[in-house]
């Protein structure tokens, strides 16, 4: 084994042209901590964030980027008594996926089963986790309810309409045309949601709104879950992916949503939540710990079955992040070793 590994290195802002795979010196893991070897890693709309903008959980450049990761433990440092060399973890990283290897706190990482693939399993660490956690502990979803997603082609989308037909939701999924018969085919009911506003869409064929909503796109989009959404419903609000504007996001969009969510929702009569995995993950570690096997189980019995978007090497950041920013994903794009 060498002195170095490769990795995929964030430089400074800009189109995904500025992102560079460089090799980076082999270090041992110190006390506490883990070496692993990166199988899989996922793409996702935070690292365009952290590439053109202002992401507040993004360490300073030069850094790796890389949202989540699968991988196998190769060395173990002092006191570690948790995991084992060989085993197979995932974990929920922020920064540093996209890489050969990384060193990381035992403590970081969750064991992932047999048996199961590298591919499915990345998607589940962010996207899955991310929707269980909105769905179950943030909006309390039981069984009978209706539920609107918006963005539901998307990774979280996907995961959000799967995981709350699982629950026993009555699911409207709001997407382009294009996407319909794909989010038709995860159970739900298609309805349009950019030729024109989802609220008009869904209200349109439930005119007494839904329980609850779920919104991945912010801005203006969040006034109009709002207004989809049922006096004495819940409105929770996870993401900003519509507030793009050539490649950033624009301030004032994200402000409108908040807005909306926050203010809005109960001058209007309704519940706003806003619902982050990373600072839920920091706040409450312990959480993700026990959400993640869940949701490992429930892929092992074929209940669930991440859409993949596509399966790129493992360091190919620059494809899968030009493919997100020309938009149309149905799913998660993965990367994987060896592919």
């Amino acid at each position: 084994m060498g002195e170095t590994y490769r990795a995929v290195m964030l430089t400074k802002k800009g189109g995904p042209e500025v992102l560079e795979v460089v090799a980076l010196p082999r270090v041992a893991p110190g006390a506490g901590e883990v070496r692993v070897t990166v199988r899989a890693t996922g793409a996702g709309g935070t690292d365009i964030t952290m590439r053109r903008g202002t992401y507040p959980y993004a360490p300073k450049l030069p850094f790796v980027p890389g949202y989540e990761a699968v991988g196998v433990v190769e060395s173990l440092g002092d006191g570690v008594t948790s995991l084992r060399v060989g085993q197979r973890v995932a974990a929920l990283l922020v920064h540093g996926g996209y890489a050969e290897e990384l060193v990381r706190p035992a403590s970081e990482f969750v064991s992932v089963p047999d048996g199961l693939d590298d591919g499915e399993v990345v998607a589940l660490i962010l996207n899955y986790v991310t929707a269980w956690q909105a769905i179950h502990r943030c909006a309390e979803v039981t069984a009978g309810m209706t539920a609107l997603v918006n963005g539901a082609n998307g990774g979280v989308g996907t995961a959000l309409v799967e995981l709350l037909r699982l629950a026993g939701a009555h699911v409207y999924a709001a997407a382009s045309a294009k996407h319909h018969d794909a989010v038709r085919a995860l159970g739900a009911i298609a309805i349009e949601g950019r030729a024109r506003p989802v609220d008009e869409a869904l209200r349109a064929v439930l005119p007494e709104g839904v329980d609850v909503s779920f919104d991945g796109l912010g801005g203006a989009h969040t006034g109009a879950c709002r207004r989809a959404t049922r006096r004495g419903g819940v409105v929770v609000g996870y993401g900003f992916s519509g507030t793009m504007r050539d490649g950033r996001s624009s301030t004032l969009a994200v402000a409108q949503g908040f807005v909306s969510l926050m203010l809005g929702s109960p001058l209007t009569g309704r519940r706003g939540r806003f619902y982050g995995i990373t600072q839920r993950y920091r706040d409450d570690p312990t959480s993700f710990r026990e959400d993640l096997p869940k949701l490992f189980a429930l892929l092992a019995e074929k209940k669930i079955a991440p859409r993949i978007a596509a399966r790129l090497p493992l360091l190919a950041a620059r494809e899968a992040q030009e493919r997100l920013e020309r938009g149309g994903v149905e799913g998660k794009i993965v990367h994987l070793a060896g592919v």
